[in-house]
């Protein structure tokens, strides 16, 4: 890469991860663009900064700056290393880059996924302004002046070889001062006095080192130190502050109010003044953008209206008929205003766009992406002109190639020599002018930097109330778990006794007895079934299973039918005590299968959860008072049917003899 005579003021250098990994061993494609030809060439991590410290590009492009540092601190260093002349460049945007597909395609730049193609593609949009500043430093530079050795540890000439320390630091002190003065640049500066002269000082310059006429030595008895203030973190600056087409609306009288709004209708600022005159009002509203319609909330339009209008060679727009306060309320009732006069400023701003929204679609929707669709708008709204003519007039512009021709200077008269000595006075007014606006600038700067301090300390501060209330509330719910884990060792501790009932119970169920105490032998397990219908003995069934021989207790024995009391006799349990009374067909089919059925209040049943158990005493006595009224029940039946055989036949005797 060898240095050349350039189109551009300095030569650019683009960027982009050939091989290997920023972490380690890594190759950048680097290409260096001066405006009109590429130099390319792929070169390791050392050899870029090599390059980098010789030729002072003045831009290091690239479409991410992580592929030049593996972290926020080793970009930092990276920054510090930079000459001061070159500006680290991230073309795709700020924290959130854009693909650099997409901005190279919306500024008409050459791409491809080539590395080298990528690099071309940031150098060629750094070129042109397109990106944004990375900076992890301010404006201002600390210069310190200290001794360049050691005072020594005592001896006979230990005084007068101090004094002479300190004088030569007083001395070059005093001359740092005088070169900071000669430069115009502001400092502050705070120093040490020891005996004999200063121990050291320390100058706050505002300005790059590039800026300063010192330079970092050590010279015997003194050495000068310089290093740029670091900001908290990294930064991102754009290249050029570019100056929206934008809406305006206008509130003249006593109290002037205008309100700016953006080509989508987002309102972006309002002022009102009462002292300041047109002038000022028309400087506020250039720093915010470029008007291409001024309008009014009544009609005709005021005068003063239109001469804000002509002094921005912009479209007018007014209502129909003066906007009523209560639409105008209700049209800027999202947005914040200070008074009546601003609110006006604004609705007339609003109302505007709300009458160009369906223009401005259109005319997007015909737009390209690489073009500026505010110049479009402003040239389609303010002169009439038709979209397809402003978009061919401006392709025009940029194909066409300067025209170089040749011309011998005449001599000019009288008239055009004034003329001429004129432009330069207004040359020199103007610049002048700028002069005084980039010290307004500045000193903006200043209260916005102490306004982002104010606002970090608000946030640093909400953020220890927000602390100490999540601290709060983790101490509520600490005390809440810990509720909450002594109801659940209750509940183990219930549980785990319930787990001790549950193993006697499957142990009489289905142990042979001989593990069961004399106390337990007594018992026999009972399975509970809740009603006399098909599905709670199904439901019973699925949860402990209903085998032949088991005890069974009917909760509630009533309502059965022939066909519920079959499904249970299927089960042929050993007995079946009940609470209630069977119907006759369930008591019928139920002694028909000879299962014992007995009251459930001559046994003593004791339940656990679902599970219960009885004496096999008082069960054995149920099922043979069973069995003893079944014989009862058997000869009453015996009875009965020789009774109904006695009356047959003495009824077919009858009717023999009356036949007689």
């Amino acid at each position: 890469m060898n240095a050349r005579t350039s189109a551009l003021d300095k030569v650019v250098f683009g960027v982009d991860v050939q091989s290997g990994d920023v972490r380690g061993d890594v190759s950048y494609a680097l290409v260096a663009f001066d405006g009109e030809s590429l130099d390319r060439d792929v070169v390791s991590r050392r050899k870029l900064r090599r390059l980098v410290d010789r030729e002072e590009p003045a831009m290091l492009a690239t479409d991410n700056m992580y592929e030049l540092a593996e972290d926020k601190d080793a970009l930092v260093h990276f920054l510090r290393e930079l000459p001061d002349e070159t500006t680290l460049v991230q073309v795709t945007g700020a924290e959130r880059p854009e693909p650099l597909s997409r901005v190279a395609s919306r500024h008409g730049v050459p791409y491809g996924k080539d590395p080298m193609k990528e690099a071309e593609a940031a150098a060629r949009l750094a070129a042109v302004n397109v990106g944004q500043e990375v900076t992890a430093f301010t404006n201002t530079t600390r210069v310190k002046v200290s001794r360049g050795r050691s005072t020594g540890k005592g001896g006979w000439s230990e005084d007068r070889f101090t004094r002479r320390i300190h004088g030569a630091v007083k001395k070059r002190a005093r001359e740092v001062a005088s070169e900071l003065d000669d430069a115009s640049l502001d400092y502050e500066r705070d120093v040490t006095e020891k005996y004999g002269g200063f121990a050291n000082a320390v100058f706050e310059v505002e300005g790059r080192p590039s800026d300063i006429p010192v330079s970092t030595e050590r010279s015997g008895d003194v050495r000068i130190e310089i290093e740029r203030e670091r900001r908290d973190g990294v930064e991102f600056q754009p290249l050029v502050k570019r100056r929206d087409h934008v809406l305006v609306g206008i509130d003249p009288g006593t109290t002037t109010a205008a309100a700016v709004v953006g080509l989508d209708g987002t309102v972006l600022d309002v002022m009102s003044t009462r002292t300041g005159d047109t002038a000022d009002v028309i400087e506020w509203l250039i720093e915010r953008g470029r008007p291409i319609i001024v309008a009014a909330d009544v009609t005709p339009m005021p005068e003063t209206v239109e001469q804000f209008r002509r002094s921005f060679e912009a479209a007018g727009w007014a209502p129909h008929a003066d906007l009523p306060v209560d639409e105008k309320k209700h049209r800027t009732r999202e947005a914040s205003y200070d008074n009546d006069h601003e609110r006006d400023a604004l609705a007339a701003a609003l109302y505007a766009f709300d009458a160009h929204e369906d223009q401005f679609d259109r005319v997007a929707e015909k737009v390209p992406p690489r073009q500026d669709l505010g110049e479009v708008l402003a040239r389609v709204v303010t002169n009439e002109e038709s979209v397809e003519s402003v978009l061919r007039d401006l392709e025009t512009d940029e194909d066409e190639p300067e025209e170089e021709t040749e011309h011998t200077e005449r001599e000019l008269t009288a008239e055009e020599k004034q003329i001429k000595r004129l432009k330069a006075r207004v040359d020199r007014l103007e610049s002048h002018a700028e002069n005084l606006k980039e010290t307004i600038a500045r000193k903006d700067e200043q209260i916005e930097e102490y306004e982002q301090e104010l606002t970090a300390e608000r946030q640093r501060e909400r953020q220890k109330a927000r602390e100490r209330r999540e601290v709060t509330r983790l101490e509520r719910e600490n005390e809440r778990l810990e509720r909450e884990l002594e109801t659940e060792r209750e509940n183990v501790e219930e549980l785990a006794d319930k787990l001790e009932r549950l193993k006697a119970l499957w142990k009489l169920d289905h142990s042979n007895f001989a593990d069961v105490s004399e106390k337990q032998q007594d018992l026999v397990p009972v399975k509970v079934i809740e009603k006399f219908t098909k599905g709670a003995i199904e439901h019973a069934d699925e949860q402990y299973g209903l085998a032949e021989g088991d005890v069974i207790y009917l909760r509630d024995a009533s309502g059965a039918g022939r066909s519920t009391a079959q499904k249970l006799a299927d089960v042929n349990p050993r007995v079946v005590l009940k609470d209630g009374g069977l119907s006759e067909m369930a008591d019928d089919l139920l002694f028909e299968h000879d299962v014992p059925v007995g009251p459930a209040a001559d046994v003593t049943i004791q339940e656990v959860d679902e599970l219960a158990v009885a004496r096999e005493s008082e069960v054995e006595a149920a099922i043979e008072d069973w069995h003893e009224r079944a014989e009862e029940r058997v000869k009453q039946q015996n009875e009965q049917m020789v009774d109904r055989l006695i009356s047959e036949h003495r009824a077919s005797d009858r009717g023999a003899e009356s036949g007689h």
